[in-house]
């Protein structure tokens, strides 16, 4: 079994990044189980005062311990005034710690996502992408889809009804369980 994290960069419960996540835990390939992460709102900014031991908080040991149990992981965000929502840039600091011990070094890692405006948070994924290429991950590039118009295409219609977004998870999903397996 190929286990895949998955960590949404909207706190929003029913944002479109969150149901992208959410189709592609639905068409998951056999074999592979993909699971949200569900503590990114616990959190606290990071803060290196904390993040020594014995004091670092409970939220970013249990998201370390995530990370480190995957075999992969796959980031879907949105884009917030063209750039990394806080929300997903914090995860990022505290995963990419303890510096030389981090779980995310070497982690096979996608980042993928949609935006209502024209490029479909492009911008977004690559601040996510050269991130967490500084931390560590092993994030594969050439692997990515971006929706744009997010807010007028899925108004009507959950991402996991709509046979372009489906395939796109199912080539984006191909692509990083083959970059696991092979690590």
């Amino acid at each position: 079994m190929t286990d895949v994290m998955v960590l949404v960069g909207s706190l929003r419960a029913a944002s479109t990044n969150r149901q992208i996540a959410e189709t592609a835990v639905a068409h998951a390939p056999e074999g592979v189980e993909l699971s949200i992460y569900e503590g990114l709102a616990d959190l606290p900014f990071y803060n290196e005062d904390l993040d020594v031991e014995g004091s670092v908080p409970q939220a970013a040991t249990d998201l370390r311990a995530a990370v480190a149990a995957a075999d992969a992981i796959l980031v879907v965000t949105p884009e917030h005034n063209g750039t990394i929502p806080a929300v997903l840039k914090n995860a990022i600091d505290w995963a990419s710690r303890p510096y030389g011990a981090s779980p995310l070094t070497g982690k096979p890692l996608v980042v993928v996502g949609s935006a209502f405006g024209q490029y479909g948070g492009v911008w977004a994924q690559d601040d996510a992408r050269k991130a967490l290429g500084i931390a560590g991950a092993n994030v594969l590039s050439e692997v990515t889809f971006a929706i744009p118009g997010s807010v007028v295409r899925f108004a009507d219609v959950h991402p996991k009804d709509d046979a372009e977004v489906v395939e796109k998870v199912q080539v984006v999903l191909g692509g990083l369980v083959a970059a696991a397996r092979a690590a």
